[in-house]
């Protein structure tokens, strides 16, 4: 599109790059709370892609990968547009917490509520003035409580785009998962927007191997979608397509060791990890259930039953989702 974009009150013509303020509300004490939003436009018509981190505010890898592209100048593209939002989750991040003061998860509040909770309203505001001139997305995330993640991208089987892209990014695994209610990626999959999820790493930690691996992926979706020319871009292998995950979990409480590391291949009843009691009464190992990756392991050394110790995965070339749990 050629015509000037126009978020709140900027106006954003081709060729042009602003920063807007999207204004959500005030914090008990007054101070306003507002989400920057960076927007780059190249002089040609294009796709205009959404750069999102931060959707849960204690999930940080995300951030820094948005942090540092705009401060390399990665994000001015030759055509289209890049819209860049390294922190959506504002009042989560000032909390070290997954959730909004309110305690809801933001990624289970979309399409959002004019006039619902705090986290519905802010989700409002959001795809009101800045995801409805998205065309495609990167949402960047971590593992949760004490949950690392190899890099990984999900996408949704349902657009073919959103699987093009996830290839295109090039992380070491991708798969189709489905798709969440109120999820940010169901709301944009009701509005044919493709967008991918680009899991690396834990919560509240930084990992110099997930963030520069994010980097690279997404300067190579830029290249993929023509925004930006895909000369000099780091050389990656393509991704292993995973057809079935599954969690190994805890049959009883305990401390647990894992044996294995994220993104390493293992073979049906090989070790992966150890389960012992605080007594030195039992150590008893957790074995893998077949041959597959392990793409997810739990940092937490005290676990209960039911807690997910390890994630294998599977190779498969089919499309079917998978549960994102």
């Amino acid at each position: 599109m050629s015509e000037p974009m126009l978020i709140r009150d900027v106006v954003i013509g081709p060729g042009e790059s602003h920063t807007v303020r999207l204004p959500i509300a005030r914090l008990p004490i007054g101070a306003l709370i507002d989400i920057p939003v960076y927007v780059f436009r190249g002089k040609t018509p294009g796709p205009t892609l959404l750069l999102q981190g931060g959707l849960h505010g204690d999930e940080l890898n995300g951030v820094e990968i948005l942090r540092r592209m705009l401060r390399r100048r990665m994000v001015r593209p030759k055509r289209g547009a890049v819209i860049v939002v390294p922190l959506l989750n504002v009042y989560g991040f000032l909390h070290m917490s997954r959730e909004t003061p309110d305690g809801r998860d933001v990624n289970r509040m979309f399409p959002g509520s004019k006039k619902g909770s705090l986290a519905g309203r802010m989700v409002y505001e959001y795809m009101e003035h800045v995801f409805s001139h998205v065309d495609c997305a990167i949402d960047f995330h971590t593992g949760g409580k004490s949950r690392a993640n190899h890099p990984q991208i999900r996408y949704s089987a349902e657009l073919p785009e959103s699987r093009a892209m996830a290839e295109a990014f090039r992380a070491p695994f991708a798969f189709a998962t489905k798709l969440i209610p109120r999820s940010l990626r169901q709301t944009a999959y009701r509005r044919r927007v493709p967008v991918i999820v680009y899991e690396a790493g834990e919560s509240l930690r930084f990992d110099e191997r997930c963030v520069e691996h994010g980097i690279a992926g997404a300067q190579r979706v830029m290249a993929h979608l023509g925004i930006m020319g895909g000369r000099g871009l780091p050389e990656s292998p393509p991704s292993i397509h995973l057809g079935a995950v599954e969690w190994i979990r805890a049959r009883r409480g305990g401390l647990f060791r894992a044996a294995v590391e994220n993104g390493e291949r293992v073979v049906a009843e090989q070790p992966v990890g150890y389960l012992a009691d605080p007594f030195g009464q039992y150590n008893r190992p957790i074995k893998a259930t077949a041959d597959g990756w392990v793409i997810s392991v739990n940092n937490m050394p005290v676990v209960n039953v039911g807690d997910p110790l390890v994630r294998l995965g599977f190779e498969g070339a089919g499309d079917a989702p998978v549960d994102d749990g």
